[in-house]
């Protein structure tokens, strides 16, 4: 009898390892493998959206100094100036909406 009860034993102590490393997999290991294909994607959204932004500004200072006689000679810095002043208020929308939506998530709200 003392050797059914050994093996019984042994049987338990092999299922609580087995169910102990499925339980920490199942709480550690997949969802950092989430987070990480959340965090690629966002990653790639970010530099697909900061690329587009920057080619929007550059068309933004090609319009301005080619399609319009006003910055000719003297003004020929405004352009860059009208660009600057476009970029930081895209800059500033978006920090704006980061803020918000921060302030949304730690007082509870929803959209």
């Amino acid at each position: 009898m003392a050797r059914v009860g050994t093996k019984a034993t042994t049987d338990t102590v092999r299922e609580l390892w087995s169910l102990l490393k499925s339980y920490a997999r199942q709480e550690t290991v997949d969802p950092l493998k989430s987070l990480g294909r959340s965090l690629g994607w966002g990653l790639l959204g970010a530099i697909l959206v900061s690329a587009s932004v920057m080619f929007l500004g550059l068309s933004v200072l090609r319009v301005l100094q080619s399609e319009t006689t006003v910055f000719a000679d003297r003004l020929s810095w405004l352009p860059y100036l009208i660009v600057a002043v476009l970029m930081l208020a895209v800059i500033g929308l978006a920090l704006f909406g980061i803020s918000r939506s921060a302030q949304r998530r730690t007082s509870g709200e929803s959209r």
